[in-house]
Formats: C-alpha cells, sequence, structure tokens
C-alpha cells in the first residue's frame, strides 16, 4: 500500500507496543492477532528497529498479509491483515 494509503486505514486493533524491546513488539503483535477477526487489519506503534522486519517475516510465516509500515518521529506504524 502506499503511504497515503496507509494513512487513512483504520486498523480494527492497535497495539501500542512503544514501551518495550525486540521481542516485545511481536509478542505483543502475537497476541492481539487472536482478538481480531479474519480481514480485519492491525497496527503494531513500535519505537524497535528490529520490528519492522519481525513483523512482515512473522506474517509471511502465519499466513497474514503485510500492508507497510509508515516512519513517525520516534516510532514506526506497521500494518497487517489477518488471513
Amino acid at each position: 500500500m502506499t503511504p497515503e494509503e496507509l494513512q487513512s486505514l483504520n486498523a480494527s486493533k492497535i497495539v501500542d507496543a512503544r514501551g518495550t524491546a525486540c521481542p516485545g513488539p511481536l509478542l505483543e503483535a502475537k497476541k492481539a492477532i487472536g482478538t481480531i477477526n479474519s480481514g480485519d487489519t492491525m497496527e503494531v506503534l513500535s519505537a524497535d528497529e528490529g520490528t519492522k522486519v519481525d513483523i512482515p517475516k512473522w506474517c509471511t510465516k502465519q499466513g497474514h498479509e503485510y500492508l507497510g509500515t509508515l516512519n513517525e518521529s520516534g516510532y514506526y506504524r506497521i500494518f497487517l491483515k489477518k488471513k
């Protein structure tokens, strides 16, 4: 998705993991994915650099769709869709 499309996306679930270091954001995402329905989107907020790589890899392994990442001031907004 383009940055503009990601900006306008309304996620069903927002996981704020900005206060945790790797692997915290990924673990928070794994817990949260079970609380949303297939087809719903989730946004993970993380200040950890590794999360930009971890979440897309996890999505591929689990069959979820990685939608993209937005760089904000001091953190990342990572979007995915549950399959």
